[in-house]
């Protein structure tokens, strides 16, 4: 009885502990057998709160882009450089060294008034620095006119360490062009890409000599295309550093082709701010086409029209969906516009399927065009599209310049003065619908005495409409010692009362 005892206190010992081993298993986990035959213990997450009660937002579904060929995908690409288009390109770019003979002025404006600005004054040599680009492997050189702006001796510096004087062959103000020529043959040279083609967000290396520290290479993406400055220029504006001394410098694509002549930054502090503006491919080759015609200034295609862009309100009034194009308000009669069916009204949108939003861009897209070609014009009439073909053609010489030097002693004499053409408008930069008798230039005379300005178109002399050149001469045969003249200056007119 005795010994059944104790063996029944050993049972329920067992069970006790084997209890307790149960319990903490439980509590821990649930006890499995793995594929080998042992115990492991698998952790049980706790019970957690009831779930509350859920609802999908709508959202718009988008497709995401595929960028496998432009995101790097592994080391190797990561390490992936510019080196090669650099080392195409590099060569061709170099730099320009010019030399100017300057005087000194005179401190005393009277003195000077009496023997003039260089009577008695030394010349001192200034010297400026450029870029310019090869765009022919026979020594033809694009740059900035700017850059070589009244210099008496320009140097070509390439870089290979060899330096060239140069002559100009071409000098545009008009599109802020030079194109120059060395003695030289069979140098490295860059091929022209058409500019319309790049997209904003492509890629484009600035190559040049900024400060002239020697050539840099700087990179950045196209950041606008066809931007149009308030003196009706058009430009590509860039992120990529440009600097003073890279001006005339190359613009190229990662193929290495030629996209723009670097000109201009905007900055408050003189440097790169990250504006950069660079003229146009297709401007450039237009000025060396040019220069290889023999030809001093670029020819370009003549509109002979004005307008405006359209605004919300002219949109509204027209009944259009939003702003676009531009508005003729005026023709020439001999404006090619005019002969391709194009009247005053018409809103022009694009020209060759590149939309136009300006007076400066529509200019830029037929002006780029090579004379005597016909391209397709989109324009709105009575709210439908339609389309015609303009022929490019240049400014007409009608009526003759006769370009004459008023003489003797008028409030007019001195100055140099021409009938207005659309050919001597556009050279001015002056309305290509204007007609009469302007002032190109005055000098030190009577007319600059009397406040007579360049640019200043002679309205009438003495009671006398003044029309042609002839007028002018006969209104001052007539003259009998008093003068009323009126002129017209910025779309106001002014009169000159007086004795002489």
């Amino acid at each position: 009885m005795r010994g059944f005892g104790i063996r029944s206190l050993g049972i329920v010992a067992g069970c006790i502990a084997l209890a307790m081993l149960i319990a903490f298993g439980v509590g821990q986990g649930a006890a499995r057998q793995d594929a080998g035959g042992s115990l492991s213990i698998v952790p049980t997450p706790l019970p957690g709160p009831s779930p509350v009660e859920t609802y999908e937002i709508p959202r718009n579904s988008y497709e995401r882009a595929s960028l496998p060929e432009i995101v790097p995908q592994s080391a190797q690409q990561m390490s992936l450089s510019f080196a090669p288009v650099v080392r195409a390109t590099a060569p061709a770019v170099a730099s320009i060294y010019t030399r100017t003979a300057v005087r000194r002025r005179f401190s005393d404006p009277m003195f000077e008034m009496l023997f003039g600005r260089s009577f008695g004054a030394q010349a001192e040599p200034q010297t400026s620095l450029g870029s310019g680009v090869i765009v022919d492997p026979g020594g033809v050189v694009l740059t900035n006119a700017h850059v070589i702006e009244g210099a008496d001796e320009i140097t070509v510096a390439l870089a290979d360490r060899r330096e060239f004087l140069a002559r100009v062959l071409l000098v545009d103000e008009r599109t802020d062009l030079a194109v120059l020529e060395i003695e030289a043959s069979g140098l490295p040279f860059l091929e022209f890409r058409d500019s319309d083609t790049m997209e904003v967000g492509d890629l484009v290396l600035a190559i040049g000599n900024p400060f002239g520290v020697g050539q840099t290479v700087t990179t950045g993406i196209i950041s606008a295309q066809a931007r149009s400055a308030e003196d009706g220029r058009v430009f590509i504006q860039t992120d990529a550093a440009i600097n003073p001394g890279n001006s005339g410098g190359a613009l190229v694509d990662m193929s290495g082709r030629l996209v723009g002549i670097n000109t201009m930054i905007l900055s408050p502090s003189g440097g790169s701010n990250g504006i950069g503006f660079a003229i146009p491919a297709d401007l450039a080759r237009q000025a060396v086409e040019s220069a290889s015609t023999g030809s001093a200034t670029v020819a370009r295609a003549w509109l002979g029209i004005d307008g405006q862009p359209v605004t919300q309100e002219i949109a509204e009034s027209l009944g259009l969906a939003r702003p676009d194009g531009v508005i003729l308000s005026r023709l020439h009669p001999s404006s090619s516009l005019r002969e391709a069916g194009l009247r005053a009204g018409d809103v022009i949108l694009d020209v060759e399927g590149l939309p136009v939003t300006d007076i400066a861009s529509l200019d830029y897209r037929l002006g780029t065009g090579r004379l005597g070609q016909t391209l397709p014009v989109g324009y709105l009439r009575d709210g439908r599209r339609r389309e015609t073909a303009v022929r490019l053609v240049t400014a007409p010489e009608d009526p003759p310049r006769d370009t004459a030097e008023i003489g003797g002693r008028s409030p007019i004499s001195g100055s140099v003065i021409a009938n207005v053409n659309p050919a001597l408008a556009e050279e001015n930069a002056i309305d290509p619908l204007l007609e009469g008798v302007v002032v190109l230039s005055t000098g030190r005379s009577y007319a600059a005495r009397y406040g007579i300005l360049p640019g200043d178109v002679l309205r009438e002399i003495n009671g006398i409409p003044i029309q042609r050149v002839v007028d002018v001469e006969a209104a001052l045969v007539r003259a009998n010692g008093y003068w009323r003249i009126a002129i017209e200056r910025n779309g106001q007119i002014l009169r000159l009362d007086t004795r002489g």
